[in-house]
């Protein structure tokens, strides 16, 4: 039997469907630690279901926005979806990297790729982002790729922090 070090191996990111089955397993393992870490205990596939129909993704599809995939080996191990607002402004949302594959720059990887897709795709100018009180390792990771803080752009219940990026 061979074993492949999730370490050593190179990874990849390109937009997918989000409704491709590797898409979907990512966005149910995105809301099943959301839901973990929320409420400090496990949760179930009713919940994470009920979640993803209070918050679909369906929107996350040109020409509202785009899906992208991070993978290592042809496993998915990330993901992060960029929802456009307006003519010039886009949301980050639902980034997520597998415990397997942290450490490794996939998520750094990620905002990049979907940063360019930003730019080239949606002509936006400005990304914004929400997240939690709770998510430290994102905050950090944000304020690391040039994403500052600011004011309250949305309505998002389970939102506490707000970033933007202005893109070069």
């Amino acid at each position: 039997m061979t074993t492949h070090d999730l370490r050593t191996a190179e990874w990849t990111a390109a937009p997918l469907p989000v409704s491709h089955p590797d898409s979907v397993a990512l966005i149910r393992r995105y809301y099943a630690e959301l839901i973990a870490r929320y409420y400090g205990r496990p949760t179930d596939d009713p919940e994470i279901s009920e979640v993803i129909a209070e918050e679909p993704s369906d929107d996350l599809v040109p020409p509202t926005g785009i899906f992208v995939v991070a993978g290592i080996d042809g496993a998915p191990v990330g993901c992060l979806g960029l929802r456009v607002l307006d003519a010039g402004t886009a949301e980050l949302t639902r980034m997520f990297v597998a415990p397997e594959a942290r450490g490794r720059g996939v998520a750094a990887g990620l905002i990049a790729t979907v940063e360019d897709l930003a730019r080239s795709t949606f002509g936006s100018r400005v990304i914004r982002l929400d997240t939690r009180a709770d998510l430290v390792e994102a905050r950090a990771l944000y304020a690391r790729q040039g994403y500052r803080e600011i004011e309250r752009y949305n309505d998002s219940p389970y939102a506490d922090h707000w970033f933007e990026k202005t893109l070069g």
